[in-house]
Parts: C-alpha cells; structure tokens; sequence
C-alpha cells in the first residue's frame, strides 16, 4: 500500500466569527463618523460658496496696524541751481574768449564787445563834463571879481559918507558962529544925506550881487553833477563791454558765434555753477492738490538717502503734469552730474497707529468699497472705507480689524459673489 499524508493531517474544529464581524463593522462605522465629521464643514462651506477659485490665483495680505506714510515717487532730473545766462550789454562785435566746457572762475574775462558808437558817447560827455567844470571855475573867479568891485564900491561909498559927516559937523558949527550963510548949512546936509544913501545902496548891490553870484554858482555845480552821473553811467556801459563770469563754474552752451555783431540784451553763453544742484521733478497732475512748498523728500542716490525739501512748486500744469524742484537740505551727494536721474520721495502725509494694508488691483475691481475677508478658507464680501493711499498701502477707516486676511489680488473672476470658496 502506499502511504498518504493522513497521518499528518490535524483536525480543527470550526469557529464562531459573529464577534470578529462585530467588530470589523463598529470600526467602519466609527471611521466612517470620523470622515463625515471632518468633511461635513467643508461641505457646508462649498454648498454655501457661489464660486470656487483656486489659491493659487489669488493674493492675501494681514491688515495691520502702524505708522502710514503717504508718499510719491517720481523720478527726478539733477540741474544746477545757479547757471546763469551771459547777455549783450549793448550793440557791438563779440569776441569770445572761452569754448563750451571750459572751467572759469568769478571775475574771469568770457568776452569783450566792439562797441564805437557807446565809446564815442562817452568821449563827448566827457568833455562836455570838463567844459562845465570850466565854467564852473570861471564862475567862481567871476565871483570873486564882483565881490572886489562891490567891496570897492562900498569902501568909497563909506569915504563920502565920512566926509559929508564930517562936512556936516563944520557946518553946523559955522552956522553957529554965522561965519556961513543959511544955504551953504543947507547944502552940507544935503551932500549928507546923498552920501548916506549910496552907502546904503553900495551894500544892498554888493548883498544882491553876491546872492545872484552864489546861485549861479550853485547851478552849474548842479549842472556839473548831473553830467557827472551820466558820464558815470556811460563809463559803467563801456567798462560792462568786457563781459566777467558771474560766478565760478563751467562755460555752457554758447549762443552767439565769435567776431558776430550782437544786439542789445542778446544771449551770449551760459555759465553752469555745479558746487550747487537742485533735482527737478515732474508730478502727476493728480498730486497737484496734495503738494505744499517745504514738504520732505527723500532722494536716492548710490544705495544712500539723501534728505531734501519741494522748495518750489510749478503755477501751470503742462502735459498733465507739474514741474517742482527740490532742494538738498545738508549734505549734498558728491559726484552729482548735470542731468543725471534720481529716484524721489515726496512725503505727503505722516500717521500714527493706522489700520493699513498692502495696495492690490482690488481697489480697481471694488473701486476701494468692499474686499473679500478671508475665513476659514472663504472669501467672504465685506464693505469697507478706505482713507489715504500711499504708493505700497492704503489706509483702512472701516469694515475690517487687525490681522484680518483679505485678498488684494484682482477680483473680477469673482463676478462680484458674495461668498468664493478657496480650494
């Protein structure tokens, strides 16, 4: 016979598997609690959202709460706060000394002006000058001729009227005596009374003669002067013919070309003082309220900030923007060049303790009325206010609270619901 595996074989009895199954079931149901009760929210949030958009598309920003700058940033243009313009004194011919670039000190000679008509003015109010300074000393030796002969005048005048005292006195005497008869006594104070008024007459011509003498004297001294002012003048004119640098600095763009005729007040060169630069800035129009001449700036140069003040403030706006200049208040960058471009700041407004967050394109898509608040991954619609705007953050006056999450991304794809579930 051949033997099988029977006598390997070990006989088991069967087993009662209602418990096992039990509890195979409580744990299904148990997990499957779990599940429900962990999808159940989300499930209500979809059932409630109106639109579902991805995470990914969006932006999210914390409000938060601190000090808010309203500010622009524009970009500036470096120009030389003194450079000033050369021109034509008078009609003539130029002749330039410098070229375009060269450096000049103050006082420097730039050019001289041919001008013979100017000159020949002055030579003939020069002597018309000396001329009257000739009559006036003709005048004076006049004046001193005049006095002599009425000093003359009222010396003899003086005698006779001595003698016809003296005259007088032997007169009266004799016809005392009667050693003379009634009209020789008559006619002594006659000749008396004659000489008393030449006398008289003698110093009233001398005082009168010396009066008109003096006042004659005193007009053409005024005369003098007044030629003396407008040769004064004319000197001025010629000596401004050779034209000086008014300040120190670096010789422009010039206007006129060497030995050319110029007229009167006609640009000549440009003299561009560089130890002293001002930025020029071009400012929205929508900013043109907001600027106030001394407002802060802030100037980038080199990685460095320079502090700097709007020290003017343009009347006109030209294509749709105004012209301002800005002054460095202490320290000047070096190696500044004319033209040169820089990054500008003007402070427009300075806060404490705001309720702000960063600027999105979702005040274009709510026009800055509502934002979508983020919670428990739903974008929920809210009404808000917003106050002041700065370049990087927008203030928040109502509707929202610190550390809220809203999104500042364009919200268009929205389509304005009023609950959006984020997946």
């Amino acid at each position: 016979m051949i033997k099988d595996t029977s006598d390997q074989d070990v006989s088991i009895a069967p087993q009662n598997n209602k418990p096992k199954k039990l509890i195979t079931v409580a744990i299904s149901l148990t997990v499957l609690i779990g599940i429900i009760w962990q999808v159940a929210p989300a499930a209500s949030r979809w059932s409630q959202a109106q639109k579902s958009v991805s995470l990914d598309r969006v932006r999210i920003a914390t409000i938060t709460r601190g000090d808010f700058v309203r500010d622009i940033s524009v970009l500036g243009r470096v120009i030389a706060a003194v450079k000033p313009t050369v021109y034509s004194p008078a009609e003539g011919t130029i002749t330039l000394k410098v070229e375009a670039g060269h450096e000049v000190e103050k006082g420097q000679i730039l050019a001289t002006l041919e001008s013979p008509e100017l000159t020949n003015q002055l030579f003939q109010q020069q002597a018309i000058l000396e001329k009257l300074q000739s009559s006036l000393a003709r005048q004076k030796i006049q004046a001193k001729k005049q006095k002599l002969i009425d000093q003359k005048a009222v010396d003899l005048a003086n005698v006779k009227l001595t003698t016809a005292k003296r005259e007088k006195r032997r007169s009266d005497l004799g016809y005392e005596k009667s050693v003379i008869n009634q009209i020789d006594f008559e006619k002594a104070q006659d000749d008396l009374e004659n000489a008393s008024l030449l006398f008289k007459h003698a110093v009233q011509d001398a005082e009168l003669n010396s009066e008109s003498l003096t006042f004659e004297s005193k007009s053409i001294s005024l005369d003098l002067q007044q030629q003396k002012l407008f040769v004064a003048e004319l000197q001025r004119q010629v000596n401004s013919l050779t034209i000086t640098s008014p300040v120190s600095g670096i010789v422009g763009n010039l206007s006129a070309d060497n030995k050319t005729f110029l007229t009167k007040n006609q640009a000549i060169l440009m003299v561009v003082d560089l130890s002293n630069f001002e930025v020029e800035i071009d400012i929205p129009e929508s900013y043109a309220d907001d600027l106030a001449i001394g407002m802060a700036v802030d100037i980038s140069f080199e990685k460095q900030s320079f502090s700097a003040r709007l020290v003017t403030i343009s009347p006109e706006i030209l294509n749709n923007q105004v012209t301002g200049r800005v002054r460095f208040i202490k320290e000047t960058p070096e190696k500044l060049r004319q033209n040169q471009r820089l990054n500008t700041q003007i402070i427009l407004e300075h806060k404490s303790d705001v309720l702000q967050v960063k600027r999105g394109q979702f005040l274009d898509s709510s026009g800055g009325k509502f934002a979508y608040k983020i919670t428990d991954g739903i974008a929920q619609k809210t009404p808000i206010a917003i106050g002041a705007r700065s370049l990087s953050h927008v203030e928040l006056l109502r509707g929202l609270k610190e550390n809220d999450q809203i999104i500042i991304s364009n919200t268009d794809l929205f389509n304005s619901a009023q609950q959006v579930l984020l997946n």
